[in-house]
């Protein structure tokens, strides 16, 4: 399984599905499954059991885990999606945008 470039708290597009287009934050990200969480972005509708912590229960919005591969993560310095490449730096790997070169 491929190492995933995507982190928690990281502003990605998604490339595919009915969200197309969308620019939000990873809420988590599920590396063992090579799947992200993304706020706001395809958001599934679950009954959901009254229980002992939440004492309402009925039907609960929340989102899904989409696939790793249908995200791109946008750059902090240029806005855009782009492709993720890695520099070593004072001996800590970090990530570089392929669009304009800028590291974060």
């Amino acid at each position: 399984m491929a190492k995933m470039n995507v982190k928690k708290g990281d502003q990605v597009e998604v490339l595919s599905g009915k969200d197309k287009g969308t620019q939000s934050e990873v809420i988590a990200a599920l590396p063992a499954e090579g799947k992200v969480i993304v706020r706001g972005v395809a958001v599934v509708k679950k009954a959901q059991r009254p229980t002992q912590a939440s004492q309402q229960g009925g039907i609960v919005e929340k989102e899904a885990a989409i696939d790793v591969s249908n995200v791109a993560l946008v750059c902090p310095s240029c806005g855009k999606a782009t492709r993720v490449g890695h520099d070593v730096e004072d001996g800590k790997k970090v990530r570089v945008c392929k669009k304009c070169g800028a590291k974060f």
